[in-house]
């Protein structure tokens, strides 16, 4: 694999930092946030990067600007729910401007949309509250529309009144129904708009830069990203399954940052000073560092504080639960750990099923993501985080228990490191290529599995579905090259390219951030956090992948063997729907050697399937769904008539009930009496079941496939 992207980072000097942004033009009613002089700094050299290295090798032109204006404008009112028609052809002098404001780290006029946006957006959250103080008559025969996508712009205030007036009588309708008076539910609502008004107002300038460099990503291709410092620390975290800090989830209420659950054996754990629902109103760095005030902070604000290296100090001042906001907070210190998501990471479970007469144990294995802690495998350190480490553990357990076969679940699973892909296909083969890379300049490299291990010789079944993407694919679209595992489900997403995560503390010149810093600490005081990059992270599309036999998965995904009907809209969700992805390919195929051929039994396993369907009642509730989700998702508007609203409501749940109880009965569950809760731990998952019952009917046609993998494999 092209392991590293190469190029000679010589940008620093022609991207000269000014410690002063050019400013947007004020918006009364709006907070007229500001681009920062770092913000313009990391625009010019995600703009450089992308135009020299992305592998489209896109130029920042005229057209390009138009896609970015309109994904721009799209962010920000997907539903036309909140600027005008007169706001869009204010904007329209900015359509081929944003490609030289990209190149010049020129934010003002992106800052000016945004201001303006949120100028609506606040007006429109005000006139709710406004429309509050009015009586309500719900047996006209009004109607809301509340997908407006394909609907313009509001013509003018007049019109956006009429149709906000129509979404705060929907809201008080709702809470009618549900049985609360009238007064009650009006402070209820007051209380909601002003949480929104509150949010809206709690934005700051990252939150915009973020926005508009997700539209100018995005409309390069769908997979190259820009991720703030936040949203950098994040995305490693899902890749790692793992972060360094206390060990607690964090939420907000009522203004206060509160534990919401501690991970056990974690530093907030072993403190025995912390608890659930405990208020977190100050944090310090180190023994000795400044205490910053966190009441009323957004959230993720104050997990940046919190946050930090392993090893370090953090102090939290916390109101205990249920003490008094006017009690003197107690202080509590702890070091940073290194914290493992298990919760987030590879599962198993055995199912039982009868074939002749037999008992067939299957083991399933959940995939949630191809993960790995990198800076740990980085390092030497032998028991490093990943997929295919704990799935190895896994496979071991299950031999133990004598399964017959292997299910791995990899639905929902979005990918992750090319790497964990490359890896856990070893577990099931000797050695060979397991998937093709191509960079930019047309240079093919063929990724093999050097481990002459075999962790598990027996029968194997994928499934899949529309949000299998990327590794999931490569290693799905492996083993089925191979002949190593029949693969089930639906077409996965579709997702062929490669990309390399690049910190840019580490690409921006130190003399920069030396400017910066000079410039900021002048300007205002920093606030020092945990953790977090300064200046954050692109993830740039460098390499597209292919299968071993030279088919690319872009647009395409895998083609089950045995296909499933689809509960993800396959028209809305996928490669093939997004306007600036890249094309599907063919390359040659690569030398590989198959171990096995399900070609002979698909068509007799395909067969049964189609019989247990034929009067499989669970399989009739699943197409039901599937009809009545397409028909939900072709509904653009709503009655305001209470007892139409009423009649319709209470037919829905009487339908969803009835059909939950009968899908509960199809798998021999005890029906659930209306009004009580279901009991926890309950596998209603018809499709993972019937995975295991296809590797079944596999395992019982008498062709283990442990028999067809050639002596050098085994």
């Amino acid at each position: 694999m092209f392991k590293k992207l190469y190029f000679i980072v010589v940008l620093g000097a022609a991207l000269a930092c000014k410690a002063s942004p050019k400013l947007a033009d004020t918006v009364a009613g709006s907070n007229n946030l500001q681009p920062e002089a770092q913000q313009t700094v990391v625009c010019k050299y995600v703009a450089s990067l992308i135009s020299e290295y992305n592998y489209k090798k896109v130029e920042l032109n005229d057209s390009i600007s138009k896609v970015i204006f309109d994904r721009y404008i799209k962010q920000l009112d997907e539903n036309h729910n909140y600027l005008l028609a007169s706001d869009i052809q204010d904007f329209s002098k900015y359509k081929t401007a944003l490609s030289g404001d990209l190149k010049d780290g020129n934010l003002a006029d992106v800052f000016y949309m945004f201001n303006v946006y949120q100028k609506r957006y606040n007006d429109r959250i005000k006139y709710s509250i406004a429309q509050l103080d009015k009586n309500f008559d719900f047996s006209t025969n009004e109607s809301f529309t509340y997908d407006r996508d394909s609907l313009p712009f509001y013509a003018s205030e007049t019109e956006s009144n009429a149709s906000w007036s129509a979404r705060v009588k929907y809201d008080m309708l709702n809470l009618k129904l549900a049985g609360t008076d009238i007064a009650k539910n009006k402070e209820t609502l007051k209380k909601r708009y002003a949480n929104l008004l509150a949010q809206s107002n709690k934005l700051n300038n990252q939150d915009v830069f973020q926005i508009f460099m997700d539209a100018f990503t995005n409309a390069i291709d769908p997979h190259t990203n820009y991720f703030n410092p936040a949203n950098a620390a994040n995305f490693n975290i899902e890749m790692s399954r793992s972060l360094e800090g206390i060990g607690a989830t964090l939420g907000v209420e009522n203004d206060f940052v509160t534990i919401t659950s501690i991970v056990p054996g974690g530093p907030a754990d072993k403190s025995k000073e912390l608890s659930p629902e405990d208020r977190i109103v100050g944090v310090a760095q180190g023994k000795t560092g400044e205490f910053q005030n966190v009441i009323g902070w957004r959230i993720e604000n104050a997990i940046a504080l919190i946050r930090g290296t392993k090893g370090t100090t953090v102090r939290l001042e916390v109101l205990p639960k249920g003490a008094n906001v006017a009690s003197k907070p107690k202080i509590v210190e702890m070091v940073r750990e290194k914290i493992i998501l298990k919760d987030q990471s590879v599962k198993e479970e055995i199912k039982t099923y009868n074939s002749n007469g037999k008992t067939v144990k299957i083991g399933i294995i959940s995939v949630p993501a191809f993960y790995i802690d990198y800076n740990d495998y980085k390092s030497g350190n032998p028991n490093y985080k990943s997929t295919t480490r704990d799935v190895k553990l896994i496979l071991d357990t299950l031999k133990k228990e004598n399964v017959d076969g292997i299910v791995m679940d990899l639905r929902e699973n979005g990918g992750g490191s090319l790497m964990e892909a490359i890896d856990l296909t070893g577990l099931f083969i000797k050695t060979g290529p397991v998937v093709q890379v191509r960079n930019p300049n047309n240079q093919i490299e063929a990724d093999n599995d050097e481990d002459p291990s075999i962790s598990y010789t027996g029968p194997v079944a994928i499934l899949v579905d529309r949000f299998s993407a990327s590794a999931s694919e490569i290693f799905a679209g492996a083993m089925q090259d191979y002949g190593r595992a029949l693969i089930v489900g639906t077409q996965t997403y579709g997702k062929g390219t490669v990309q390399n995560a690049i910190d840019l503390d580490k690409v921006i010149k130190p003399s920069v951030l030396d400017r910066l810093s000079q410039a900021s600490s002048s300007a205002k005081k920093e606030v020092t956090t945990g953790s977090q990059t300064k200046f954050g992270q692109l993830n740039l599309t460098i390499a597209k992948f292919y299968r071993i036999s030279g088919y690319s998965t872009q647009h395409k995904g895998v083609t089950p063997d045995i296909k499933f009907p689809s509960l993800i809209p396959m028209n809305k969700y996928g490669e093939d729907t997004e306007p600036s992805a890249l094309p599907f390919d063919i390359i040659a195929k690569s030398d590989h050697a198959k171990v096995g051929d399900f070609t002979g039994v698909i068509p007799q396993l395909k067969k049964l399937h189609d019989q247990r369907m034929s009067t499989s009642p669970s399989y009739k509730y699943l197409q039901e769904d599937i009809a009545d989700f397409e028909k939900h998702e072709s509904e653009k508007s709503v009655s305001l008539n209470e007892q139409e609203v009423k009649k319709q409501r209470d037919a829905d749940e009487q339908k969803a009930f009835e059909r939950e109880n009968n899908k509960r009965i199809a798998l021999g569950l005890k029906p659930v009496e209306k009004g009580k809760s279901k009991p926890r731990n309950e596998d209603l998952d018809f499709l993972k079941i019937e995975a295991g019952q296809i590797l079944t009917d596999y395992i019982g046609l008498g062709s283990k496939y442990s028999n067809n993998v050639p002596a050098n494999q085994q």
